[in-house]
């Protein structure tokens, strides 16, 4: 199967990583940037267990669309980069897409899905859930600091798929779990109320969750965050399953947690945030189903000023 990975930062770096040390034929789609980065030091990965260091493939957008159209389509483009840059990314992918290519965006959220949709074809678009967490240190290696490694995949409408079987067996075999799921869009939904609950509650509260846990009535205003979330799932007609529901309930109420999400990092750093397509789509998305989320508002309101702060300059 031949791979586009589009970006290699912390989370596509890291599965890409995985994919061509199982000997996967893996190319990487990079900025001119991350690709001097790269081509200095190579792409590696460090974290519980392992050590990942190799001299990655890589392609620009301008060699990419240098390509002959045999030569420069793929099977499978791993579709990871903030939501901020999708626009950007989905320019510099077209010339890799083919009549037979398999999209898979590994973003939070779902309004990507209508912007993939709109410009490569229902078709070619599958859905997808990425469950690791990484980060990139100072060097721009990636870091991996905890379990798990997940990417969920599936056909949008719930068929059967031999393109997402052969996927999701080329996942598995370099050592990422890839369960069967029978409907990937409830998936999405769930883990979007997971993500943004966990984006709500450390940006208003500004700590990590063990430090909102160790003040009066900071796991309970986690709960109450996390209760909006699930009401517009629920609403949107993906109710999320009472495990799925007592896991992050669970994990929002750890003492001495230093879990943090990447968009809350971003915050603290003085970067721009995936606000609009994490927190304020859901939070549109509500107003339509009539369910009140004042304190997802409130979240959306307080990085919504950060933005405009940090890009002010722009």
């Amino acid at each position: 199967m031949r791979i586009l990975t589009v970006g290699a930062g912390a989370a596509g770096g890291y599965f890409g990583a995985r994919l061509a040390r199982a000997g996967e034929d893996v190319t990487f789609l990079v900025r001119p940037r991350r690709a001097e980065v790269l081509r200095a030091r190579g792409l590696r990965v460090s974290g519980p267990g392992e050590e990942i260091a190799f001299a990655p493939r890589l392609v620009t957008a301008d060699a990419l669309e240098g390509t002959g159209a045999r030569e420069g389509t793929y099977d499978l483009v791993l579709l990871s980069v903030k939501s901020t840059s999708l626009e950007a990314a989905v320019r510099d992918l077209a010339p890799a897409v083919g009549p037979g290519t398999a999209i898979l965006p590994l973003l939070n959220g779902m309004a990507h899905l209508d912007h993939l949709a709109d410009r490569f074809g229902d078709a070619a678009v599958l859905g997808g859930v990425a469950k690791v967490v990484t980060t990139l240190n100072e060097h721009g290696d990636i870091v991996r600091m905890a379990p798990p490694t997940v990417v969920l995949t599936g056909e949008r409408d719930g068929r059967p798929s031999a393109r997402v079987d052969a996927i999701r067996a080329v996942l598995t075999g370099a050592g990422i779990d890839s369960p069967e799921v029978p409907d990937i869009v409830g998936a999405m939904w769930h883990k979007w109320v997971f993500i943004t609950t966990l984006v709500a509650v450390t940006s208003l509260a500004r700590g990590a969750v063990g430090e909102i846990n160790a003040v009066p009535g900071g796991t309970g205003f986690g709960l109450a965050v996390l209760a909006e979330a699930a009401a517009v799932s629920a609403a949107a007609g993906y109710p999320v399953p009472e495990p799925e529901l007592a896991f992050t309930a669970r994990t929002l109420a750890v003492p001495d947690s230093s879990l943090t999400p990447s968009l809350y990092r971003d915050v603290l750093a003085g970067h721009p945030t995936e606000v609009e397509h994490v927190l304020g789509d859901l939070s549109a998305r509500a107003r339509g189903l009539a369910v009140p989320t004042p304190l997802l508002d409130l979240a959306a309101l307080q990085l919504r000023v950060h933005q405009k702060r940090v890009t002010a300059g722009d």
